[in-house]
């Protein structure tokens, strides 16, 4: 196995392992950053992980009201599916709840594509025949009349080809060395455009592995990536290891993960092996499960 120390953090020489989804952004604006923000966080609750919540889904960035359809602050939201009929169900369903719901929020189409799905296309009918539509620019706006004045959004939006499930894992001599090197990657990597880390925090402690002694579980604990079980399994750790934290990336392109892999890694191995962390690595299945794969020493040499 080939070395890299970058000031005295070993990155293994290892892949992530990640999938084909499908994606696609929306604009979500309203009054204010606090109730965009209401907005977002209520839409993109529950979706961390295709295993359990049908979509993976976070907050990309915050948008200036010269970015905004209608003037206005906002936020832009990714969501990722495994296929395009989740997708567009669990969309349809978080606009219903989530933004029709949220004082003074509108939602706009984020991304263009020759695959459209529904935005505002079905939640019309909750105007009960009192909504208005109009075409702008070869674009359908409805508006339906809610408590609070009016509801705008936009009929479609983009549906893309996607990736997700890029993701490096943060090897550290404690459990807050390594929640604190995570969260300065987070920082780094939230100013990368088209990813999202959909993750609480966007870090998650319960990586996984295929497959599991029970029967009905598909998945199951990362064993040889727990400290506690050091002896007792098949551990990839050393005796100084004592936590490990995994960030997961999902992403529009390969270039987009590999950039946010990039970064969040050297703004780790900037902090140098006094913070704690000895290792990065990253978690995969043999490459058999997944058609893309991050290599760590490619993406940190910059060949990517």
């Amino acid at each position: 196995m080939n070395a890299m120390l970058i000031n005295g953090i070993t990155i293994d020489d290892t892949f992530a392992e990640a999938f084909n989804m499908r994606g696609t952004r929306v604009i979500i604006t309203a009054q204010n950053l606090k109730w965009a923000y209401h907005a977002a966080n209520a839409m993109t609750g529950f979706a961390t992980s295709v295993i359990g919540c049908g979509v993976e889904a976070g907050i990309e960035r915050e948008l200036i009201p010269d970015e905004t359809p209608d003037g206005r602050a906002g936020v832009s939201i990714l969501m990722f599916a495994m296929g395009s009929k989740v997708l567009m169900q669990q969309l349809e369903t978080r606009m219903g709840q989530s933004i029709l719901t949220c004082p003074t929020a509108a939602a706009f189409a984020g991304i263009t594509s020759e695959d459209n799905i529904n935005l505002g296309k079905h939640l019309r009918f909750f105007g009960d025949g009192y909504q208005t539509s109009k075409l702008i620019a070869n674009k359908r706006y409805w508006r339906i009349p809610v408590m609070d004045g009016e509801f705008l959004c936009e009929e479609t939006t983009g549906m893309v080809r996607a990736i997700g499930g890029g993701n490096f894992l943060i090897l550290a001599t404690s459990q807050p060395a390594a929640l604190a090197a995570a969260e300065v990657a987070i920082d780094a990597m939230k100013k990368i455009p088209n990813v999202i880390m959909p993750f609480p925090g966007g870090v998650v402690r319960s990586g996984s592995k295929v497959g599991s002694r029970y029967k009905t579980m598909f998945a199951s604990t990362n064993d040889a990536f727990c400290p506690t079980l050091k002896g007792v399994t098949h551990s990839e750790l050393s005796a100084d290891i004592e936590s490990v934290m995994e960030i997961v990336i999902d992403g529009i392109s390969f270039s987009d993960i590999a950039k946010a892999m990039q970064v969040g890694i050297q703004a780790i191995c900037n902090l140098g092996a006094a913070s704690g962390v000895k290792r990065i690595s990253a978690g995969n299945y043999g490459g058999k499960l997944g058609p893309h794969h991050f290599k760590l020493h490619e993406i940190m040499a910059g060949n990517i």
